[in-house]
């Protein structure tokens, strides 16, 4: 196997929303309710786009869509369209980014409402904010995906500020081809009800029997904070994506997946290499602490448990695939991440190969793509030949793509020329 031979689906992208994505599918008596386009508060009339609902505004819309630009010049600061690369929300160019990166299919977050849609929660409106994220939905399902059969495996979000909402909403989404919903990491955080009640199990339930999988992305509710606002910034991206192991554990540890053992859980941008010693200590937990803490996995081990119901994604993780015999290669996932600032692109093949040439062709093609489609429930080959959609295929197709480095595309830049680590505290006031 070569690399232009493999075929790559990424279960964690994100998408840019473009500013007129409510005027087609939202009701004409919601309309004035929509989420619009304004200037971030303390720049008005500058060309810097947030969204505002109900009065709350996203504090930097770009969210670190940095593909494009020069490394010097990466960070949380594109804070307009002109200031982002035009396949971070036009489906046209997004195609062609994805091509020559050589990634034939993804599953694309949101961005504006969060990942898991957490504008949205507390509503000042209910109806009308369940419109909206119906709405929202049926943009993602039927215009973007819908757009590019075979290169987007569609994702939903949820109106978690109502279980009721929330089922009726799977269940719409789940007729329309839904096969994935987006949910918080730790909805506490968030202020709702935990995974150990069984208020959630009208939606688990729902979820299990259409079998749409949930994703939880890292940051989705309990996001990790800074050591100190004088923390250079690089510890705070260094241990971000293992955050979502306590988010992790306490799912593990839940009642969910004994009440609902078909259920399968996605851990989306948290990498494998942690994976390994964190089963490894919920084992020994498990054996060493049950007699006291009542803690019952019914004849399983917690590892058993995880690598039965838990897809792991990785984006650049030799150790992780140097280990795969502590997990399960089939429930073993890739992601690109674009257009954030660990993506790889266009490199991405150059990224992942190095780190995975040494595994059998099998597994290679489980971790790429066949696990994948079987979770998901998504068959790109329906849509086009094998042999069209390699890594190879789509880059030849693509030789028109211009990928080279656009410098000073303007936006709010953390960075200094001081010699000294931008801080911590420098980049949480871009969220401010």
């Amino acid at each position: 196997m070569e690399m232009n031979d493999m075929i790559l689906i990424s279960v964690d992208d994100h998408v840019i929303e473009p500013p007129d994505l409510f005027k087609k599918h939202l009701p004409a008596k919601y309309m004035a309710h929509a989420p619009k386009m304004v200037p971030l508060r303390d720049n008005p009339g500058a060309t810097e786009d947030t969204w505002e609902y109900e009065g709350r505004r996203t504090p930097n819309f770009g969210l670190n869509a940095v593909v494009g630009r020069p490394p010097e010049e990466y960070g949380m600061e594109p804070a307009s369209y002109s200031q982002i690369r035009k396949g971070t929300w036009s489906l046209k160019e997004r195609l062609d980014d994805m091509d020559v990166s050589g990634v034939l299919a993804s599953i694309c977050f949101p961005t504006f409402p969060t990942f898991a849609g957490s504008l949205f929660l507390n509503p000042k409106d209910p109806e009308a904010t369940n419109a909206v994220i119906s709405a929202y939905n049926d943009w993602h399902i039927d215009e973007w995906c819908g757009g590019a059969p075979g290169r987007f495996i569609p994702l939903a979000i949820l109106p978690c500020h109502d279980i009721n909402a929330a089922v009726a909403e799977a269940k719409r989404v789940a007729a329309k081809g839904c096969r994935t919903i987006s949910f918080y990491d730790s909805p506490t955080a968030k202020g709702l009800p935990s995974i150990h009640t069984d208020y959630w199990d009208p939606l688990w339930r729902v979820l299990e029997d259409n079998r749409i999988v949930i994703s939880i992305h890292i940051g989705s509710g309990a996001s990790a904070p800074p050591v100190s606002n004088d923390s250079p910034i690089d510890t705070w991206i260094t241990s971000f994506p293992m955050y979502i192991a306590n988010a992790t554990t306490d799912w593990l540890f839940s009642p969910v997946f004994q009440k609902f053992p078909n259920l399968k859980l996605s851990l989306s941008e948290g990498g494998i290499g942690w994976i390994p010693y964190l089963l490894e200590r919920a084992d020994f937990t498990y054996k060493h602490h049950k007699a006291w803490t009542n803690a019952n996995f019914n004849g399983m081990l917690p590892s058993d448990l995880f690598k039965r119901n838990f897809i792991t994604c990785f984006i650049d993780d030799a150790f992780g695939l140097a280990n795969t015999r502590f997990m399960n290669t089939d429930m073993i996932a890739w992601e690109a991440d674009y257009p954030h600032s660990d993506a790889l692109w266009p490199n991405a093949p150059e990224g992942l190969w190095p780190s995975i040439k040494h595994l059998p062709k099998e597994t290679i093609d489980k971790i790429t793509h066949l696990n994948t489609m079987r979770e998901f429930r998504f068959d790109p080959f329906e849509f086009a030949p094998r042999e069209a959609c390699t890594v190879g295929a789509l880059r030849a197709r693509s030789t028109h793509v211009d990928t080279r480095p656009v410098a000073n595309m303007g936006g709010h830049n953390p960075s200094n020329r001081e010699g000294r680590p931008v801080t911590a505290g420098e980049v949480m006031k871009l969220f401010a």
